[in-house]
């Protein structure tokens, strides 16, 4: 279905980002990969993805070159996911400056830019696809997540002004809004979470689950690249502005 299209995926080195970058792929895209990782790893990512980027999505000027890499190395960029995210947890009275400073750098300031970066040739063409990776904490609020809360949101506004300012052309711009993805770092806190309290995995996980997303099931990366890809698609060509939650019924509480 996306054979010739372009695609360039922050992020993706890992998680939600990989996982929409195999299912972009698997659909005939060429795709570059951003982000950061072990060594063996990237080596390994280079081997199926061949075109890879460890731009700094946090400086202005290395998002701008990360979009003029990715036409030069693939021919253009008809389908920009900004997805790049990053995590810090704290009451507002104590959470650190820098902290919320790097937040909003990489999880919506890195989003504008690539946006204004990628944009210009998308309307030459005439078609691009704008796939900005949200989060159900875009939609709603959790405590201790000040700046994380704050880019999210902040996020699906961007998402809804450029549809607005793309609404009579063939480029569309959308937010996903996951809840729980069981990705590497979401493990991390399902293994804290196991260990602090002496009690199995598995129950950690559902412990996890109940006190947000009342499906009790995980996300995976697989079905958030499904909607990607189906946000990629003819038959989403009228679907624009919108915050979509694949969250196990997070937001409908």
């Amino acid at each position: 279905m996306l054979n010739a299209r372009r695609a360039l995926v922050t992020g993706s080195t890992s998680g939600i980002g990989l996982g929409i970058a195999r299912a972009l792929a698997a659909q005939g895209a060429k795709v570059m990969l951003n982000g950061f990782g072990e060594p063996k790893l990237i080596e390994a990512l280079k081997k199926e993805f061949p075109a890879y980027s460890g731009a700094d999505i946090s400086k202005p000027e290395q998002v701008h070159a990360l979009v003029r890499e990715a036409t030069e190395k693939l021919g253009g960029v008809d389908i920009l996911v900004n997805n790049a995210g990053i995590q810090h947890t704290a009451p507002i009275e104590t959470f650190p400056a820098e902290r919320w400073d790097a937040i909003l750098a990489i999880n919506l300031s890195s989003n504008f830019h690539a946006i204004q970066a990628a944009l210009p040739q998308m309307r030459e063409r005439n078609w691009g696809r704008i796939i900005n990776i949200a989060s159900t904490h875009g939609l709603v609020a959790s405590p201790h997540k000040v700046a994380y809360v704050a880019a999210k949101h902040g996020v699906v506004g961007l998402t809804k002004v450029v549809a607005l300012e793309t609404a009579t052309t063939g480029i569309t711009c959308n937010a996903i809004c996951p809840g729980w993805v069981l990705t590497p770092l979401v493990q991390k806190q399902v293994d804290a979470r196991a260990a602090q309290q002496n009690i199995p995995l598995e129950q950690a996980k559902i412990d996890l689950l109940s006190e947000k997303q009342p499906s009790r099931q995980f996300t995976t990366p697989e079905q958030i690249g499904a909607l990607a890809v189906f946000l990629c698609s003819d038959a989403a060509e009228n679907i624009r502005g919108a915050a979509l939650p694949v969250d196990g019924a997070w937001t409908a509480q």
